[in-house]
């Protein structure tokens, strides 16, 4: 996109002078975003094909509209067993021409967009794609109620060389960026994990062993796209469970992503999509929303234990932030702040703590003129979002991702 002139990319100095105004022109790699706010990837629940529909297409068009910087489009797997379930995109040539037809719409409202990259790993659900699901170790996999298989060096190589495929497709496609999802006990993400990964091979053991999956990831789409896009990478700080990857690992995972100088930029994450989801969410748990997305005998299943999986914590502002000043202290990559952004005051708190960008979803979801608001308001401050952390938009996932206070009924199309 050439829609705004180049602006130096902020460091993370947080003098008073030299603050970032977040709803100004910024660079992102190669690319010139005409703010800093994103649009963070949530499962759209469009593409019952597994390719792009007109429902897909005004999904990231509101917000492109409503203002935001640049909006990324959720799970696009780069091969089909690593879609969480058969209805999601998976990067083949078939699906070019409407991924074309969505990044010209959302460029024509003057934002950028991104592909989100990624292999499901072990949160695949195989009954579901017809394939066997991939995980470091032989695990029963609680999604599809199946035993999932451990992955070869074979797999390993295979995969690796999927997401770079995916992302010439997201070049081709007119994308602007590519997200790599190392996150949320994903494939990657699952490597990472001291309780997934029981390897005793040089994928296994050892935080450096363990790396190799999303290093070598990282490396083969940079590799791939060159610098005619931006790269940026979704990093897991915490699993929030017993035994996953803590602080201490995951930032020495970003600093060894920061030293191999492949990514333009890191989104801080949490949470296990696999083993507990609501540690990335916070506020309320939909139980009964979940378990009525479901039939019979899933639905019954979810009411009995559903409480040990969906764990309701408690919402806050930046719910991320004390995790995630632990990496700006200690790396000088550009950072995208997620969790809890949902008006100026927070935006402006995370460039004056020296990130370079914010991820919002859900408050977006709910409004997505929000950033168009935020900045017609001349105090700065008057605009607050009308989300109220409900998560009921969390099982829509399932029938067409919506805010349900807004659109009580799926969309068509």
């Amino acid at each position: 996109m050439t829609s705004a002139p180049d602006v130096p990319t902020q460091g993370p100095a947080t003098t008073a002078a030299s603050v970032p105004d977040v709803l100004a022109p910024a660079k992102l790699g190669p690319l010139t975003l005409r703010n800093r706010v994103i649009k963070a990837a949530t499962f759209e629940g469009a593409t019952p094909d597994a390719l792009v529909t007109d429902a897909l297409i005004e999904y990231h068009r509101k917000p492109a509209a409503g203002g935001i910087g640049m909006t990324t489009v959720a799970y696009c797997a780069v091969a089909p067993e690593g879609r969480t379930e058969r209805r999601q995109i998976w990067m083949r040539p078939e699906a070019v021409p409407g991924l074309r037809r969505l990044t010209d719409a959302v460029h024509a409202e003057g934002a950028a967009v991104s592909a989100q990259i990624g292999h499901a790993g072990p949160v695949a659900d195989a009954k579901s794609n017809g394939r066997p699901a991939l995980a470091p170790s032989r695990m029963f996999n609680p999604i599809s109620m199946k035993v999932t298989r451990s992955a070869t060096e074979a797999d390993i190589q295979r995969v690796t060389e999927a997401h770079a495929d995916a992302a010439r497709i997201a070049v081709e496609s007119g994308f602007d960026a590519v997200e790599i999802h190392l996150g949320h006990n994903y494939f990657a993400s699952s490597f990472l994990s001291p309780k997934l990964n029981r390897r005793d091979d040089a994928y296994g053991g050892s935080l450096e062993n363990r790396a190799k999956v999303a290093r070598g990831v990282v490396r083969a789409v940079r590799a791939a796209v060159g610098d005619r896009i931006a790269v940026t990478a979704k990093l897991n700080m915490s699993d929030g469970v017993p035994g996953g990857i803590w602080l201490g690992e995951s930032l020495q995972t970003a600093k060894w992503l920061e030293e191999d100088g492949c990514l333009d930029a890191l989104e801080l994450t949490a949470g296990s999509s696999l083993l507990n989801p609501m540690y990335l969410f916070r506020g309320d748990a939909p139980l009964h929303e979940f378990a009525s997305a479901f039939p019979q005998p899933q639905q019954l299943g979810i009411k009995l234990i559903g409480k040990k999986f969906l764990i309701a914590y408690p919402y806050q502002e930046a719910f991320l932030l004390e995790y995630a000043r632990q990496f700006r202290a200690e790396l000088t990559m550009p950072l995208i702040l997620l969790g809890g952004i949902t008006n100026r005051e927070t935006m402006d708190r995370a460039m004056a703590e020296g990130f370079e960008y914010v991820a919002m979803g859900r408050a977006v979801l709910r409004e997505p003129d929000l950033i168009n608001r935020i900045a017609a308001d001349s105090t700065g401050r008057a605009v607050k979002s009308l989300c109220i952390h409900c998560n009921k938009c969390m099982p829509t996932i399932y029938s067409g991702t919506r805010c349900v206070l807004v659109d009580p009924e799926p969309p068509r199309g």
